[in-house]
């Protein structure tokens, strides 16, 4: 018994698309069959002196043609006696009938009038045409989505949402007619698609790895259509007196459901200021104003619709739609692209037409209604020779037009992250690292084979990979550049030397699909990094070969020689340009008040000016004072190190807004490079402090060590992300990463937004070891061992 369970949920685990397109394509076709053969009418009826008056005709226009007016005595519908039908006293519309007997009130005269569906345009068109042409779209967009995307869950979810909001659509008019299998669906769908969208929502708050503002549980929800709103339908049916009430109801049920989703959407965007949240807001908001504020809302309140639910609920075909504004990636609504590149182009052309028109409109004696026509023509043309063109640029020039601002800026912040690392191995964990941020996919390794041993090594050492997929990844025929999608993977070249072929795969699970601009960043990036690793392989060899040499002053470098002196000569570029923008323009200004003293005729004048030129020199000097001070503390070598540090804490306790803690060891160092080391770290610790912590407490430890010595940092500021520090490559924390590194030291630094941040350096005398710096997210590694 529990085998058969289990492989039934198995069957349904993986047949769940084909379940339900049967499902939908039996209840929507049952549903259109229905509309279709019965003509929908919508007459309200009064009742006066035991006989059934029309209070009003729905379709006006087709009422006066049949000679149907207010007043009118409705004897038979369908062939049967109204005062039989026992729905008119629950429920006084006649809402659909192929036949009608009435009594036209002016001359008396007694009217059978036959009804065919194609009599009444307006609801053949809204009742029929469309949910029938909606249907088939709905199962055409469901299938390629499944065909594209089958893996995602957010895929099966937006599939059942589409399917679920088109049943409501279709099921309108077999409910309107009252059919019960129309009244259930209608009535169920209805809260069904908007339970699928707060699960769908769900999902991909934590794909964007945001914090899920409702109820986890959402099994609990589908509670609603599902078992209470059938039971509703099921019970009017039954007791058809209470149809008008959970009609309501279910108004009331659905318009609460809407609210929650706006309400998580709009706290959602508000809190987290995300753009996709804002896409999909608007996306929802569109389509369901009409139907909420001109339907929904006067029905359940004043029950009078301002626009009836045949024509309001157009608007909700917008809804799936919006949704695959593109071609869905497990990354969905990146809409903000196409709506901006159309927006842009829109401009452009809408500009360029106008004008054209315009000088036709002067030079020639044509129509209005002629160059409306040509100018709709000419708009459309540059629209689509605009697209055309993006794609001939993107192929022929790699040229590509983005609404992402940044792409340039991360390119080049890509580029000069990479850039800094000087072994191979690391330049490719960089590289991946960088590539997995910014394409947002974790399934992304390098791939190494060596040629002489025809042994295959792979950078994540948690990713197995079967023969097959190693012979597919290799077989492939690729040039520098080339990004191919196989059946797994996309694969690229990186690099090949005469020992070693290197590839990069990121594996697509058949669900992920990179855009183009993504597919352009990334054939850019491996371009620079196969520069790069060339330029390591360089280096790496440069430095084996200084390592092999063991009496480096019996040999000449003339290079490392040459290399010394360009960068001493970029420091002393740095520090004159920096003395340029400062001090000399000082100079310069008070040159300036000088002569202007020199040349006044009042005594009172040169005395003002002079009293200036006294300011401006205090405050030169202060400034040049700094300067020296950083550049070599005099205090460092006259007092000591402990006395550097309590003028440099003073100064900054002038400045702080927060309470300063801190204690200083005496120590005893040999080698002096170290005093030079800490006061810089502290220095730097300070600035980050004064600059960026809004803290309110902040505490700095100097403690002394059996065999060095130890700083500890910690303040209760705004703190950071641990990703953030690693993508931007701060200066200031590689500063003091290199400076504890050149002394074989320890540095690890714990911080997170809203948790302050602290930091610990320590640092043995004569510690031979190679030093290692750890990031670390809550006490865990951020993102594992980063070594420098």
């Amino acid at each position: 018994m529990l085998r058969n369970g289990t492989l039934a949920l198995n069957f349904l685990k993986n047949n769940w698309l084909w379940l339900a397109i049967s499902t939908y394509l039996i209840l929507g076709s049952y549903l259109i069959y229905v509309t279709y053969s019965t003509p929908y009418l919508g007459i309200k009826l009064k009742e006066e002196n035991g006989q059934w008056l029309i209070s009003e005709p729905y379709y006006k226009e087709w009422a006066n043609k049949q000679n149907l007016s207010v007043g009118d005595i409705i004897l038979e519908v369908d062939g049967n006696n109204i005062d039989e039908l026992n729905i008119f006293k629950y429920d006084p519309v006649i809402r659909a009938a192929k036949e009608l007997t009435f009594v036209n009130q002016e001359d008396g005269q007694l009217i059978h009038l036959q009804i065919a569906p194609f009599d009444v345009p307006e609801q053949f068109l809204y009742a029929f045409f469309l949910p029938a042409c909606y249907f088939l779209l709905s199962l055409i967009v469901s299938l390629y989505l499944y065909k594209k995307q089958k893996n995602s869950s957010l895929i099966k979810l937006l599939i059942l949402f589409i399917l679920t909001v088109s049943l409501a659509y279709v099921s309108m008019g077999a409910s309107g007619r009252l059919d019960n299998i129309g009244t259930v669906v209608n009535r169920s769908s209805m809260i069904l698609c908007l339970v699928l969208l707060i699960h769908f929502l769900r999902n991909y708050f934590l794909f964007l790895h945001l914090k899920w503002l409702f109820i986890y549980n959402i099994k609990i929800i589908y509670i609603l259509p599902l078992i209470i709103v059938s039971s509703f339908s099921i019970f009017s049916i039954i007791y058809p007196f209470t149809n008008t009430l959970f009609s309501i109801l279910i108004l009331w049920l659905f318009f609460i459901l809407l609210i929650i989703i706006f309400g998580i959407l709009g706290i959602g965007y508000l809190k987290y200021k995300t753009p996709q949240l804002k896409i999909f807001l608007l996306s929802i908001i569109s389509p369901f104003f009409p139907f909420l504020f001109l339907f929904a809302i006067p029905q359940i309140i004043f029950h009078k619709y301002i626009l009836s639910a045949d024509i309001s609920s157009l608007f909700l075909i917008l809804i799936p739609y919006s949704f695959i504004f593109t071609q869905l990636t497990e990354r969905i609504f990146d809409m903000e692209y196409y709506i901006t590149r159309f927006r842009h182009y829109f401009n452009i052309s809408f500009a360029f037409t106008a004008w054209l028109l315009i000088g036709l409109y002067w030079i020639t004696d044509l129509s209005i209604s002629r160059i409306t026509g040509i100018f709709f023509f000419f708009f459309l043309s540059l629209i689509a020779l605009f697209y055309i063109k993006e794609k001939v640029d993107y192929h022929k020039r790699k040229i590509l037009f983005s609404t992402k601002g940044d792409y340039i800026h991360r390119m080049y912040t890509t580029i000069d992250s990479i850039g800094r690392v000087v072994k191979i191995e690391d330049l490719l964990k960089k590289f991946v690292l960088e590539a997995t941020l910014h394409l947002e996919i974790k399934q992304i390794d390098v791939l190494t084979y060596d040629l002489q041993m025809q042994q295959v090594t792979s950078l994540n050492k948690s990713k197995g990979y079967s023969q097959n997929q190693i012979d597919e990844i290799l077989l492939e025929e690729l040039r520098l550049g080339d990004i191919k999608k196989t059946e797994h993977f996309y694969i690229a070249f990186i690099h090949q030397d005469i020992n070693y072929k290197r590839i990069l795969v990121i594996d697509h699970n058949k669900s992920i699909y990179l855009k183009e601009e993504e597919l352009l960043w990334l054939e850019l990036l491996l371009l620079y990094l196969n520069n790069f690793i060339e330029n390591t392989k360089m280096v790496e060899e440069m430095l084996e070969q200084l390592k092999q040499v063991k009496e480096a002053d019996n040999h000449q470098f003339p290079w490392l020689h040459k290399l010394l002196w360009l960068r001493f000569e970029q420091e002393k570029y740095q520090l004159a340009q920096e003395l340029h923008d400062t001090i000399l323009q000082e100079q310069l200004h008070i040159a300036r008040e000088l002569h202007g003293a020199i040349h006044a005729k009042k005594i009172a004048d040169i005395q003002m000016d002079l009293s200036k030129v006294h300011d401006n020199m205090i405050a030169s000097l202060t400034d040049l004072r700094g300067y020296c001070e950083n550049l070599k503390p005099p205090l460092l070598d006259t007092l000591g190190l402990n006395a550097a540090l309590e003028k440099l804490i003073q100064k900054v306790c002038k400045r702080a807004e927060f309470v300063l803690s801190y204690t200083m060891d005496r120590l005893y160092l040999e080698d002096e490079r170290l005093n030079l080391m800490i006061y810089r770290i502290f220095q730097e610790l300070m600035n980050n402090a004064l600059k960026h912590s809004y803290a309110n407490i902040v505490e700095i430890h100097l403690l002394e060590t059996d065999d060095g010595f130890e700083i500890n940092y910690s303040d209760d500021g705004v703190g950071c992300k641990m990703d953030e520090i690693i993508i931007a490559d701060s200066m200031g924390i590689r500063g003091m990463q290199e400076r504890v590194h050149s002394f074989n030291g320890k540095f690890s630094m714990d911080t997170d937004i809203g948790k302050g941040m602290s930091i610990r350096i320590k640092v043995n005398e004569g510690e031979q070891t190679h030093s290692q710096s750890y990031y670390t997210y809550n006490g865990r590694p951020a993102h594992g061992l980063y070594e420098f």
